[in-house]
């Protein structure tokens, strides 16, 4: 694991882990690797750059100036987005996205899809006493599809749980080909019902596509104990309010909370087929 700093914002560099590797690690290897804090800063962008399918996860909070996204020797490029695209989803409160020379308003709970080519990509605040939170996830990209705002009436919702099962949840797809043409990148966010503190069980995992979840809108009180490994190999980690997680092809991403929560899914890999999943039954979860 390596830190680099490029021109006005941090970037941890993270290797793969191998499902042998992962069964050795303690608690400590295991938020090593794994987990994901500290992305929320005032007046900073501070990135993690995953070797797991190239994923680039972080968080963007502007205050009283712009926050920049730029390249450099770091990712290889003259720009960022020279090979890459990107998503963002504004988890405080309204904020402003300047690509290219225009504005696009993202208010809270709303995305933006920013495509390949785009040169300039600038965070602001509309107020930097309450200022945006950006969570932002970029992956490479081979085609240039143009750059568009999602509001949550123009995510698509679907439903899955039952009551009695505790799991209850929205899923709303923000980053999705029923909303717009990505490359590869896919992200949504998902609401629990009152009284639902399960997500993503029963499991599965998917062999085509990483996953790295972001959890948020916790009280500090709260946690949130997120499920990875291999079905038969199965960890925890603790999680704590706006901490994500990357999750590798061969690992379950489930998690329950000691109260209620959010979270935002992003995945990248083969594919952007939403349902293929290998589902673990729950006689096999060891």
């Amino acid at each position: 694991m390596k830190i680099k700093l490029l021109r006005g914002f941090k970037m941890e560099i993270r290797q793969p882990i191998h499902s042998e590797h992962a069964k050795q690690l303690d608690t400590a290897g295991l938020r090593e690797q794994f987990l994901i804090e500290g992305m929320f800063q005032e007046g900073q962008i501070n990135l993690t750059y995953s070797h797991i399918d190239r994923i680039i996860v972080g968080g963007a909070v502007p205050t009283t100036e712009a926050l920049m996204l730029e390249g450099g020797k770091e990712i290889g490029v003259d720009y960022f987005l020279e090979r890459r695209e990107l998503g963002a989803i504004n988890i405080g409160e309204p904020g402003l996205v300047i690509v290219d020379g225009e504005t696009f308003e993202i208010g809270t709970r709303e995305a933006i899809y920013v495509g390949k080519g785009a040169k300039d990509v600038k965070f602001e605040s509309v107020s930097a006493e309450k200022p945006a939170r950006f969570y932002v996830n970029s992956a490479p990209a081979h085609m240039n599809y143009p750059t568009r705002k999602i509001t949550r009436e123009d995510a698509s919702p679907e439903t899955l749980g039952s009551k009695e099962n505790c799991n209850v949840r929205t899923i709303n797809k923000y980053l999705h080909p029923a909303v717009l043409p990505t490359c590869q990148l896919l992200m949504g966010l998902t609401e629990l019902a009152p009284g639902s503190l399960w997500n993503t069980m029963p499991c599965h995992t998917h062999e085509r596509r990483m996953e790295v979840y972001l959890y948020f809108n916790m009280k500090n009180d709260n946690i949130v104990f997120h499920y990875m490994g291999e079905p038969q190999e199965t960890r925890h980690i603790i999680m704590r309010n706006e901490q994500a997680v990357i999750s590798p092809s061969w690992s379950i991403h489930s998690g329950v909370g000691t109260a209620a929560y959010t979270f935002i899914w992003s995945m990248v890999g083969e594919n952007q087929t939403f349902h293929d999943m290998d589902h673990v039954a729950m006689s096999d979860l060891k």
